[in-house]
This record gives C-alpha cells, structure tokens and sequence, in this order.
C-alpha cells in the first residue's frame, strides 16, 4: 500500500493533513507516530514549521515518508503559518492537527466516513479527549455564548462517550476537517489573530456564510493543550485569548444582536478578571482588552467585509448560540441536531 504522500500518485490525496510545528519537541514525533499509524491512508503531511528554536520540524519531516516541509524565516503564528499549509495542500479535505494532539488509529476515517454519510456538511470537529486522563473531554467542538465567550463544549468534564452526531458552533482548530476550496474562499484563519480564537473567528464566519460544523465522535484525539505556549493559563495565552475573543465579537456580531452581546461581554470579562482564582491573570487580560481596543480600526474594516457576506440569518445565528448562563459556567457542551438530507443526499 502507498505511503501518505507518496509522490509517484497520480491523483492528489483525499485529505492534507498540516501540523505547525513551533516549541513542539516534546510531542511532535508521538502526533506523526500515531499520524502515520492512520487506518485511512490516502493523506499527505504537510509539516509547517514556524521557526521553533527547538529545531524538530526538519528531523521529523525526514522520518516520515513523503511529508511536505515549509520551513517559515520566523514565527508567523499558528494563523498564518496553516494558511501557508492549506495554500500548499492538494487534497479536496484540509485535516488540521495540532502537534500535541495524538489521533487515534481510525481518526482520518471516522471523519472522512462521516462526511461520506452527511455530503451536506464541508466542516468536521472531533472528540478531544485529555492526555492525561483520556476519561476526561478536552472538547466536542467549540461554543459560542451569548455573552461572546467561546469555549471548548465539556472541557475538562466527564467524556459521555456516547455522544451522538451533531452540529456546533464551530471546529476546534486542534483536530479537524474543512473542504480545502471553502477554507481558501473563506480567506483562511484570520492572521492578525497570530493564535488563539482563530478556529472560533473561522467557525463564525462559516455560520455566517451559511455552511454548518458537524461533530464526528468518532473521531478521536487525545490532546496536551497549550503545549508550545506555556499552558492555558500562562499570560501568552491569556492576553491572546482576551483580545482576539474581543475582535471575534466586534467583527463577526450581526448589527442587531451587538446590543445585546456587547453589554453581556463587558460584564463577563469584569466576573472573570475579578475572581479570586484569575487575580494573577487579571494584568494579561487588561493588557489583552487594551491591545483589542487598539486593534478596533483594523478589524472593524474587517467587519464590514464580514457582514457584506452574510448570508445566514440574524435568528440562525442567534440560535447557533447559547443564552443560557449555565452551559458558559459549567462548559456544558452545545449539540444541536442535523439538519435534515437535502434531496438526492443519503
């Protein structure tokens, strides 16, 4: 049987497969050993290597047949360096994986049997699980609340293990699959954001866009988190998350719902940066909503591209969402049916 990636294939593969590669060497060669014990093999790696001082991209991209290395002068980013992945990649799916996400063996065939089994979906998420405690989610697909607080559905909660297929917000951007064609058409993730949010911005902008986020449970990784950037909690990753969580808000809100979901915003951060378990992170998130704030310029421009595209509803949109304050507190994650086949779909 070919290799991923072998170059002697006369058809392009089904699914790219691109990982960034930046302060990942202590968990990059355990991601491409469980990558290359994938039951699915008709993919190509395509190891995307963002400067890491830690110089593991080129050693691991020499020990995997067939991988594609893009070596990047600097660290442009997790944002910036994917689209360079996807603009590279030749097969219809875009696979992204993270470098301390560990798939197991049917990963790549669960999600592309389940986009056989739904054609209506162009969007895939996975099950998360946590490394650590694979009986712990690190996430079903991301969620977006009311109060423009996204998170990761069920996040460090009992794995229920028999979840069903469903729709979310949007795709973590750790371990899923797009169409390659839409993630392009769409502009890919938004580089300004550099890390953090990224995958949320893009989920926005498909519901936007009228194209929905299918969970495949089936499709399992177990997952480190935050491995090359300090931890969730580090300042790195607190001011990123506060400012880009900001500029998802502001770019992506319909006009009618911003009255309500920018007053709810504001209250949240003030909960969240005055409790006392967040007080020594409460100077990376002022410095986050500072740096949001200065950033307003650019990304309303950016808005007004956003919604002169729209093409879902305000009232979808709102349903996409969740308003009950509970499901944000508790990280309960949001699953919403399928839509019905369209005609001529199984």
């Amino acid at each position: 049987m070919d290799e991923p990636g072998d170059e002697n294939k006369a058809a392009a593969p089904a699914i790219s497969v691109v990982i960034v590669a930046f302060n990942s060497a202590d968990t990059l060669g355990a991601c491409l050993e469980r990558l290359a014990a994938q039951t699915f093999r008709d993919f190509e790696l395509i190891l995307v290597d963002n400067a890491s001082p830690q110089g593991e991209a080129r050693p691991a991209a020499a020990a995997f047949p067939g991988a594609r290395l893009i070596e990047n002068g600097a660290n442009l980013g997790f944002a910036a360096a994917v689209n360079i992945g996807a603009r590279a990649a030749r097969g219809r799916w875009l696979a992204l994986l993270n470098p301390d996400a560990f798939p197991e063996p049917d990963w790549l065939e669960a999600l592309i049997r389940a986009a056989e089994r739904h054609p209506g979906y162009r969007v895939l998420t996975s099950r998360q699980l946590m490394d650590d405690d694979p009986e712990v989610l690190d996430g079903l697909g991301d969620v977006m609340s009311g109060p423009g607080i996204p998170y990761r559905g069920g996040y460090m909660t009992p794995d229920p293990k028999t979840t069903s297929e469903g729709e979310v917000f949007s795709p973590c951007g750790g371990a899923m699959m797009i169409e390659t064609r839409l993630f392009l058409d769409l502009g890919g993730f938004d580089e300004t954001f550099f890390c953090y949010c990224e995958d949320v911005d893009l989920g926005y902008r498909l519901q936007l866009a009228g194209e929905s986020t299918l969970l495949a449970p089936d499709a399992v990784v177990r997952h480190v988190g935050s491995a090359s950037s300090g931890g969730p909690k580090s300042d790195f990753a607190v001011f990123h998350g506060t400012r880009n969580r900001f500029w998802v808000l502001v770019k992506d809100t319909p006009l009618a719902l911003l009255p309500v979901v920018l007053p709810l915003h504001a209250l949240a951060v003030v909960l969240i940066a005055t409790r006392p378990a967040n007080r020594d992170r409460a100077p990376a998130m002022w410095r986050g909503l500072r740096a949001a704030v200065a950033g307003l310029p650019q990304v309303l421009r950016r808005r007004r591209e956003v919604q002169a595209a729209r093409r879902a509803s305000t009232w979808s949109l709102a349903r996409a969402m969740t308003w009950n304050p509970a499901d944000l507190r508790g990280r309960r994650p949001v699953i919403r049916p399928l839509k019905p086949s369209r005609p001529g779909e199984p």
